[in-house]
């Protein structure tokens, strides 16, 4: 492309920044990268009555986390008042726009009787040429639509997409207070902004007739439109919180890695063959409109958990430990003053990022290893610490005493040994162990955990298990 690409992504701050709103962003983000182009921020907060400053801080910290850095911005339409009444004046000055006086009760008059003649409910045009200016009377501007014809949207993903613009009536373009409306600003910045591609979701399709209309009466040049579609739930209805559309922090909050979250809300709607997992430059080098589908995407949380299980499985130890340990405080598993080194709480990590869909989840299961006190599962400790493996751990006890130095292949065979000689499945043994050891059903490798706690704490648990079964019986 010759002229250099300038993308926006503009979010209203009136709530957390949501799944659809991200891979909006991230389209437009990636569409930036691979073309070296500029990808720019916007917060538009015209809707004073309910945008809020904790949603323009949430919208910034979830970008942050999630990578998508921008080249300008964060610009927030409040701060350019002066620029959008420049605009208007300009189109009054040039009749393309005029002051509406009608009162709420003659727009629903009007209304009401287009409806009872089948018409399509818009403004009349009562003003559209009036000469008179009546004083002290509150008035809106409106912009002078065609009234004939029709406009053509060259739509990047699906073609020409024309309207009609007896369709359209004269769009309000500032309010009676003196703010400017949603369409017209919109169109106002990207003209100042040089956005030269709107990425946007198919929500904003009907909007786009009247804001090219603008882009025309202002002498702007007309972005390209590339309108991407819907998110829906696995039931095929528009996403809601039911099926998991929270919040992008929550996605963070539960313990899902940014990276996995991004690769996955690529894939929803746009391919590349049959790959699923991408580094954040393949991502880059790949991607294209030309591969972004039409049809409504699908959002499947359990495809969401399986790639961020990948992603675990594939981070290294020491930049995982970094993302778990927040997990590890906020659960309860170390207080803020552990004073662990990264290198420690990575200790554990190999022997759970095989078994951990998130990091939550990793958290909890390696409690066993951070905690100085274990918390047992009651009924798996009341099922398997009993008066008939006493004997079997207690010959571990000495044997695991007499072992110089702790190592896997020595450990598989003592464990194999005692429970030979005790006529024992393996498994009979090894499940009282782990549940001594771990306080659960469910851990790493036995052999394994053993070798995380060493020797000391593993003869300590094996101990107190022994402690518990002789004041149970």
């Amino acid at each position: 492309m010759t002229t250099p690409i300038r993308v926006r992504f503009a979010p209203s701050p009136t709530g957390y920044l949501h799944i659809g709103g991200v891979r909006t962003a991230l389209f437009n983000w990636l569409f930036a990268r691979h073309h070296k182009g500029k990808f720019i921020l916007r917060i538009e907060d015209t809707d004073a009555s309910r945008s809020t400053e904790e949603s323009i801080k949430e919208i910034l910290e979830s970008m942050k986390w999630l990578g998508l850095d921008y080249d300008e911005g964060p610009f927030r339409q409040t701060d350019r008042q002066s620029i959008y009444k420049e605009k208007v004046d300009q189109l009054i000055s040039e009749n393309k726009a005029y002051p509406c006086f009608c009162t709420m009760e003659e727009l629903d008059q009007n209304r009401k009787e287009a409806q009872s003649k089948g018409l399509k409910p818009k403004y009349s045009g009562t003003c559209r040429n009036r000469s008179d200016q009546p004083k002290g009377i509150p008035f809106v501007i409106r912009f002078k639509a065609p009234q004939e014809g029709s406009i053509v949207i060259k739509d990047l993903l699906r073609g020409n997409v024309t309207f009609q613009n007896e369709e359209l009536d004269d769009l309000i373009i500032l309010r009676s207070d003196g703010t400017p409306t949603y369409n017209f600003v919109v169109v106002v910045d990207d003209g100042h902004m040089g956005i030269t591609h709107v990425i946007r979701g198919d929500d904003h399709l009907p909007n786009t007739p009247r804001q090219v209309l603008l882009y025309d009466g202002l002498g702007l040049s007309r972005p390209e439109f590339a309108h991407i579609s819907m998110i829906l739930g696995t039931d095929k209805t528009r996403l809601s919180k039911r099926h998991g559309a929270t919040s992008v922090l929550a996605y963070r909050d539960m313990g899902y890695l940014p990276n996995a979250l991004i690769n996955y809300l690529a894939r929803l709607g746009w391919s590349h063959g049959d790959q699923e997992v991408f580094t954040q430059e393949e991502m880059i080098q790949f991607f294209s409109l030309e591969n972004v589908n039409t049809s409504a995407a699908i959002f499947n949380p359990d495809k969401l958990q399986w790639l961020n299980q990948q992603y675990i499985q594939n981070t290294g130890s020491i930049d995982l430990a970094i993302k778990l340990e927040p997990f590890l405080i906020k659960e309860g598993i170390l207080n803020n003053q552990h004073g662990l080194s990264k290198e420690d709480i990575a200790k554990p990590i190999p022997s759970l990022n095989q078994r951990s869909q998130t990091l939550i989840e990793m958290a909890q299961k390696s409690a066993f290893y951070f905690k100085k006190e274990l918390t047992f599962d009651e009924k798996a400790r009341d099922k398997f610490l009993n008066k008939d493996i006493k004997p079997h751990i207690e010959k571990l006890i000495i044997a695991i005493n007499d072992i110089a130095m702790l190592e896997h292949n020595p450990l598989e065979n003592l464990f194999k040994k005692i429970a030979e000689e005790a006529g024992l499945k393996l498994g009979k043994l090894a499940q009282p162990v782990r549940v001594a050891l771990t306080g659960s059903t469910a851990s790493p490798g036995i052999y394994d955990v053993v070798l995380l706690l060493g020797k000391t704490t593993t003869l300590k648990r094996l101990n107190e298990a022994i402690s518990f079964i002789d004041k149970k019986d």
